[in-house]
């Protein structure tokens, strides 16, 4: 049974919402407070951790801090709708995922599903694999389904490479800017727009309908393959 760590101090939304996961075959503990959830997270090591940013006392940005200095299971984050600036922070410190309260619990369940498959992952594929071309980060290079090289500039591929070593999981713009450009470029929005709209050409079949280099507004990029 996948372990579930719950870190939320709305009593009534952590029951109901733990009572749904239970339901789903989730065995789940719930904690209130910040301290608790790093309490329960040392002694449970949990599969994964759903964790409510709005936390009083210790925040949950503090407490994702202190999760990520020794456990690397998939984090999904929980947000008001109107704290964009500190989701973005907490993509930057390394949660997975994030999904805005209210929320469908579909929604939820889709995001944890594919946190705890990279999760299960022993480590990064060298080599993926799509419907229509192959990235093979080793040799670094992307060829179609056809066996034909796609020529990338050598941005593009730092580009690709940084979302590919993350797929699934949404890479903020600023941490992307930060990886590819440096720490001087962390505002230059343009330059994301601009390579990956080169990319999507290169890439995707359809690249105003883009399927593995999809686009979060305002928060960041993810590959999907």
């Amino acid at each position: 049974m996948t372990r579930l760590l719950l870190i939320d101090d709305e009593e009534r939304f952590a029951r109901a919402l733990a009572v749904s996961l239970r339901a789903r075959g989730y065995d789940v503990e719930v904690a209130a407070t910040g301290e608790d959830g790093l309490e329960a997270a040392a002694r449970l090591h949990p599969d994964a951790t759903v964790l409510d940013l709005g936390l009083p006392g210790m925040s949950g940005l503090d407490v994702l801090r202190k999760l990520r200095e020794w456990n690397t299971a998939p984090v999904i984050v929980l947000s008001a709708r109107h704290e964009e600036a500190t989701k973005v922070q907490a993509l930057d410190i390394g949660a997975d995922d994030y999904v805005t309260k209210p929320f469908g619990m579909d929604e939820l369940l889709a995001r944890l599903r594919a946190a705890l498959r990279r999760g299960a992952a022993t480590g990064p594929d060298s080599i993926v694999t799509t419907d229509d071309f192959t990235i093979d980060t080793a040799a670094t290079r992307v060829t179609t389904t056809a066996g034909d090289d796609v020529h990338l500039t050598k941005t593009e591929w730092k580009l690709l490479e940084v979302l590919v070593k993350n797929r699934g999981k949404l890479v903020s713009q600023r941490r992307l800017l930060h990886e590819v450009w440096g720490p001087g470029y962390d505002d230059e929005t343009e330059y994301l727009r601009v390579y990956m709209a080169a990319l999507r050409r290169k890439l995707e079949p359809e690249p105003s309908r883009p399927r593995y280099l999809r686009t979060e507004t305002g928060m960041g990029y993810r590959f999907d393959a």
